[in-house]
């Protein structure tokens, strides 16, 4: 384990974004696994398997190359460039003490406000045309899936970032964050494979209703 981590120093010296799109891609790849296997089990104790229940699980590797290509190509170049200008920026533009409250408080609230959403948006759009669905239908399951998961991510990642900013240095906020994404990735694969669940319905109504009473008052 200790020689692995060496070396996974070594290549994030020598090839920074290589290593952390690589690195990306595998953790991607992994959270989809875990996504599928965690779908499989929730609907074999739901008997929702109508035609394929008693069927042993099955990994579909299609998906799975799909969820690491969205690691590979937006994750770990983006989330690579967006820790380390972040830094830079809060740094040499509005000259906060680093590890402050204030400089804490100003990535977490950037990176909730920017990147969070942006990252959910890429993904759910991406994961709908890698499906075959025209604009239209991928829309609809933006509209579907977005909100929910943004909801749900907001109680949890403020608190994951927290201890990125305050403690991780930034060569390695993205890896850190990226062993979360281990669960992030199985929750947005398994958000996704879930499309028009009771849950999801009951969410997407409850904020409407909440609109149209804040529009009416």
């Amino acid at each position: 384990m200790i020689r692995l981590w060496k070396w996974y120093q070594s290549c994030l010296a020598v090839h920074p974004v290589k290593t952390q799109v690589i690195s990306s891609a595998l953790i991607w790849g992994f959270g989809d696994i875990a996504a599928q296997a965690v779908t499989h089990t929730t609907a074999k104790k739901r008997h929702l398997q109508s035609r394929n229940e008693g069927k042993d699980f099955k990994i579909n590797w299609r998906r799975v190359a799909t969820t690491s290509l969205f690691g590979l190509g937006f994750v770990g170049p983006v989330g690579h460039f967006w820790y380390e200008g972040l830094d830079r920026f809060i740094k040499l533009r509005l000259q906060l003490r680093p590890n402050s409250f204030s400089f804490v408080a100003t990535k977490v609230a950037a990176d909730g406000i920017i990147f969070g959403p942006l990252d959910l948006l890429v993904f759910f759009t991406y994961m709908g045309f890698s499906t075959g669905k025209n604009a239209a239908q991928v829309k609809e399951d933006v509209k579907r899936d977005l909100l929910p998961a943004l909801i749900l991510e907001g109680g949890v990642w403020p608190i994951v970032q927290v201890a990125n900013f305050r403690y991780v240095p930034v060569r390695y906020q993205l890896l850190y964050v990226n062993l979360f994404c281990l669960l992030d990735s199985c929750f947005l694969s398994w958000v996704d494979q879930q499309e028009n669940a009771p849950w999801k319905q009951w969410l997407n109504s409850f904020l409407s209703l909440k609109e149209q009473e804040g529009k009416g008052g």
